[in-house]
C-alpha cells in the first residue's frame, strides 16, 4: 500500500503540483500587486478591530486562530524533521519560498471565500472553495468534488497523521502504549468536535497563541546557547538548497531536486496555502472589517506565522543540534525532533516536545474536522445521521493513525493533499479577475485614507452571484448559539 501511494505521489509531486503551486503563487503575486509585501502593515488594525456586532460570524482573530490551529500541527514538527531528513537542510529554504508565494495564493482563496459565503439554517456564516466554485464559477459539480476530497483529506487522513505524531511522541517520551494513547485521543476528540466551528474557534483562540509562543521562545533559547553554529547552519541551508554542497556525510548528500520537492511538499502540508482549507475559517468570520479582502490579509499572515516563524523554529533546533549527521536511522519524524531538543537541554526535552506536539496536533485534529463538517453541510444542508456517521468515521481514523506505520500515513496525506490542491488552484485561477478587482478596490480605498468597505454595486458582474443579506448592509438575523 505504501508503494502504491509513493508511486502516485511521485507522479503528482514530481512535476505537476510543483509547477502549479509556483505558477499560481507567481501569478497571484503579480495579479494582486505584490499583496504579501504591501499590505502586511494592515494586519494589526484588522485583528484589533472590535466593532463586530454581527452574531452570524466569529471575529477576525478567532478565524486566524482557527486556521492556525489546523495549520500548526505535526507538520510544524515531524513534517519539518521529515523534510530535513529526506531533502536535506536546503528543504527549509524551499519551504520559505513556497510560503512567500503561498501568501498571495492564500490571500486570493480566503478573499473569495469571504465574498461568496452564505448563511446556514441557523444563521451562521458558511463558505469556502465549494461555495465559490458553485456561486462564482457556476460549477456545483466542482464544489461537490472538492468537498469530497476535503472530507477525505481533513476529516479522515490528515487527522490520522496528527494522531500518529501524538502517539509516537508520547510513546517515545513516556513509554505509554500507542493503543492507550489512541483511546484517550478518541475520547478527547469526540468531546470537542460536537462543538462545531464556534467551539473550535473558542478553543483555538486561547490555546494556539500560547503554545506557539512557548515553542518559538524555547527554540530561540536553545539556538542562543549554540550561537557559535549560526554561520555554519546558514551556510549549510543555502548551499544545500541550490546543490552547492558536496556530498560528504550524513545530511550533506542531497540533491537540489530532493530539497525542492520535499520542501514544497512539507511546506504546503504545513501552511496549506492553495489547499482550500483556511478559506473555510475565513468564510466563517464576520463581515467586519467590511471588505472581503480583509480576511484574505488575515489568513495570508497565518501562512507567514506558520512556515517562516514556527517551522523555522523547529528547523533551527534540529540544525543547531547537529543531529542530522549522527542521528539513528530509525529516528524519524517527531522522534528526531525529540532527540535533537533533548541533546541540547537534557532528558526533559523529550517530554516537553511530546507535550508541544500533543497540543499542536490535537488542536489541528479538531480544526480539521470542523472544516470537513463544513463541507458535509455543503453536500447536504442538515442530516443528523450523516453528521454522526462522519464523526464516527473521523474517530476511527484517529485510532487508525495512532497504530499505523509513519510512511503509510504520510504518503496517504500527500496524495489527498495533491488532489485537493489541484482542484482548488484551478478554481481560483479561473476567478483571478475577481480577486484582482477586490485587491484593487481595497488598495484604492486605503490610499484615500478610508476604512475599506465593499460595495457590491461597484461590481455588477458579480453582484448577482452573492448571497442576499451578506454584503448589502442588511441586518443579520439572530443566530442560535
Amino acid at each position: 500500500m505504501t508503494d502504491f501511494f509513493l508511486f502516485i505521489n511521485e507522479i503528482l509531486w514530481g512535476s505537476i503540483l510543483i509547477y502549479l503551486l509556483v505558477g499560481a503563487g507567481l501569478w497571484f503575486t503579480w495579479r494582486c500587486g505584490f499583496v504579501q509585501f504591501r499590505y502586511l502593515t494592515q494586519i494589526r488594525s484588522i485583528l484589533l478591530a472590535n466593532k463586530n456586532q454581527d452574531p452570524s460570524g466569529i471575529s477576525s482573530f478567532q478565524a486566524l486562530c482557527t486556521s492556525l490551529a489546523a495549520r500548526v500541527g505535526s507538520g510544524n514538527l515531524s513534517g519539518v524533521a521529515i523534510a530535513l531528513t529526506l531533502g536535506g537542510p536546503g528543504a527549509i529554504f524551499w519551504m520559505w519560498v513556497v510560503a512567500m508565494l503561498g501568501m498571495a495564493t492564500s490571500f486570493v482563496e480566503c478573499s473569495l471565500a469571504q465574498l461568496y459565503k452564505t448563511r446556514d439554517s441557523e444563521g451562521n456564516y458558511r463558505g469556502g472553495p465549494a461555495w465559490y466554485m458553485e456561486r462564482g464559477l457556476g460549477m456545483r459539480w466542482m464544489g461537490v468534488m472538492f468537498s469530497i476530497f476535503l472530507m477525505i483529506a481533513f476529516g479522515l487522513i490528515f487527522n490520522a497523521v496528527q494522531a500518529n505524531s501524538i502517539a509516537n511522541a508520547v510513546n517515545n517520551a513516556f513509554g505509554i502504549p500507542k493503543t492507550w494513547v489512541g483511546i484517550a485521543l478518541v475520547v478527547l476528540t469526540a468531546g470537542v468536535i460536537w462543538g462545531g466551528m464556534r467551539g473550535t474557534a473558542r478553543l483555538a483562540q486561547w490555546l494556539l497563541p500560547a503554545m506557539a509562543f512557548i515553542w518559538v521562545v524555547m527554540s530561540l533559547i536553545v539556538m542562543a546557547l549554540n550561537i557559535e553554529r549560526l554561520p555554519e547552519v546558514v551556510s549549510l541551508v543555502f548551499s544545500s538548497a541550490f546543490g552547492w554542497q558536496e556530498a560528504a556525510s550524513g545530511a550533506l548528500g542531497f540533491t537540489i531536486s530532493q530539497a525542492i520537492t520535499t520542501g514544497f511538499q512539507r511546506g504546503m502540508f504545513s501552511n496549506e496555502a492553495g489547499l482550500g482549507s483556511s478559506p473555510n475559517a475565513a468564510a466563517a468570520a464576520a463581515t467586519w472589517p467590511p471588505h472581503p479582502a480583509s480576511q484574505g490579509l488575515v489568513q495570508m499572515f497565518g501562512v507567514l506565522l506558520d512556515t517562516v516563524i514556527i517551522c523555522s523554529a523547529t528547523a533551527g533546533i534540529i540544525l543547531f543540534s547537529g543531529i542530522l549527521d549522527t542521528a539513528d536511522p530509525e529516528m524519524k519524524g517527531i522522534a528526531l525532533v525529540q532527540q535533537a531538543f533533548s541533546s541540547m537541554v537534557g532528558s526533559w526535552g523529550t517530554g516537553f516536545v511530546a507535550l508541544v506536539v500533543m497540543l499542536f496536533a490535537f488542536t489541528s485534529i479538531v480544526a480539521n474536522y470542523a472544516y470537513a463538517e463544513n463541507n458535509l453541510m455543503f453536500l447536504q444542508q442538515k442530516s443528523p445521521f450523516a453528521t454522526v456517521l462522519f464523526r464516527c468515521l473521523a474517530l476511527v481514523m484517529v485510532m487508525f493513525g495512532t497504530l499505523s506505520p509513519l510512511p503509510l500515513v504520510w504518503q496517504m496525506a500527500d496524495a489527498a493533499m495533491a488532489f485537493m490542491a489541484a482542484t482548488n488552484i484551478t478554481a481560483i485561477l479561473l476567478l483571478s479577475p475577481v480577486a484582482r478587482d477586490l485587491s484593487a478596490d481595497y488598495l484604492r480605498q486605503l490610499k484615500l485614507g478610508k476604512i475599506p468597505v465593499f460595495d457590491p454595486n461597484r461590481f455588477p458582474d458579480i453582484k448577482h452571484q452573492l448571497a442576499p443579506g451578506i454584503w448589502d448592509n442588511q441586518e443579520p438575523p439572530e443566530t442560535r448559539r
